[in-house]
């Protein structure tokens, strides 16, 4: 797992496998002065233990529960809609703001990860301006998921200044 320092506040965990998106969205990341840590595991499985307290995880001091977890779809060992799925089936994880974060448009891909209480799904890359409404909607108090309908669409969230954020 990578992790960059933080200011105390809680984490963004970014759930990807491809080092060259890890990359973009770490200079992306900082381009739009997001001050909460990214934490960064890379398949599944290393979400679902991050985000359950498990294993190298276990220690919630050092790895502490993130305000918004970005995830991506197409990963190794437990895709993200079987993550998502273990995220809402847990009490003590269901008002957790999930955001996906992939390089599939596929209608069927997007169905589901609304069926799954995701709050917004964003295709690859995300825009700098995009990021910086994320780090504003990770900030806002939490309500409960069932009480929330999707927050962003799948469109030209980046080529036309528009971030597709506030209520769908």
């Amino acid at each position: 797992m990578m992790v960059e320092s933080g200011s105390g506040m809680p984490p963004l965990l970014l759930v990807e496998d491809n080092e060259d998106d890890v990359f973009i969205f770490r200079r992306a990341y900082r381009q739009a002065g997001i001050s909460n840590p990214l934490r960064v595991v890379g398949d599944g499985e290393e979400a679902c233990a991050y985000l359950f307290g498990r294993g190298e995880f276990a220690d919630g001091v050092r790895h502490p529960r993130p305000s918004l977890v970005l995830l991506d779809l197409k990963l190794p060992r437990k895709s993200g809609l079987e993550v998502l799925q273990c995220i809402r089936e847990a009490p003590e994880l269901a008002d957790l703001c999930i955001v996906i974060l992939t390089s599939s448009a596929e209608e069927r891909d997007v169905l589901r990860a609304y069926e799954l209480k995701a709050q917004a799904y964003l295709v690859k890359p995300p825009a700098v301006r995009t990021l910086q409404e994320l780090a504003r909607f990770a900030g806002r108090p939490q309500r409960g998921v069932e009480d929330e309908g999707p927050v962003a669409i799948v469109g030209d969230l980046f080529g036309d200044g528009s971030t597709g954020f506030g209520p769908a």
